[in-house]
């Protein structure tokens, strides 16, 4: 479980530096140079991934219950997660109009699926990974919002972009769900985990 707690530290600390000390970040930028700071932060984010990935798979070898989730959450979920996936294309599809009206839905695409996946995973491992996403995303939502919009949301949304957008992300969950890529990445399938 420390491998996991010391992974996300790592990865979610870091990313976590534009909300909790931006003038130290700042100041670093500027003492080391971009260049120099971003390979650093990229360095620490891969380390602290790895860390995450490999620690939550030792937790789930030894699984430590905090309660049994009904079963029938896992329908919502799924639900959830085809939001997720959308708002996650959404993110990088140019001009669409999700992106134009939510500003950031790669954040909120990291909170609904932290969420979907809280409802329906019950040990201490998943709480931890999921729970800790979750409040980074909460956190990183709320200080984006506070910043100046970029041009590029203020740009005039496309309808065609828009219906890729939803297209490209049902596509995306269908293959994660139907298309058995959460079993064969994850390992886990959650077809038969609702079965």
């Amino acid at each position: 479980m420390l491998t996991l707690f010391y992974g996300l530290v790592l990865f979610l600390g870091v990313h976590l530096l534009q909300v909790l000390a931006p003038g130290w970040r700042e100041r670093r930028r500027a003492q080391w140079g971009a260049l120099t700071y971003k390979g650093i932060y990229s360095v620490v984010s891969l380390l602290g991934f790895v860390l995450l990935v490999h620690g939550y798979g030792l937790a789930r070898a030894e699984p430590v219950p905090l309660w049994q989730p009904p079963r029938g959450l896992m329908h919502l979920a799924w639900l959830l997660m085809w939001l997720a996936m959308v708002l996650m294309v959404a993110a990088y599809f140019p001009r669409n109009g999700i992106r134009r009206r939510l500003g950031h839905p790669m954040t909120l695409s990291v909170k609904v699926w932290a969420f979907s996946h809280l409802l329906v995973n019950g040990n201490l491992a998943d709480v931890l990974l999921f729970g800790s996403f979750l409040v980074w995303a909460v956190l990183v939502f709320r200080s984006a919002r506070r910043r100046p919009v970029a041009d590029a949301l203020q740009a005039p949304a496309s309808t065609l972009a828009t219906l890729l957008t939803l297209l490209l992300g049902s596509a995306l969950w269908a293959m994660f769900l139907w298309g058995g890529w959460h079993a064969q990445w994850i390992g886990v399938d959650p077809l038969g985990a609702a079965g």
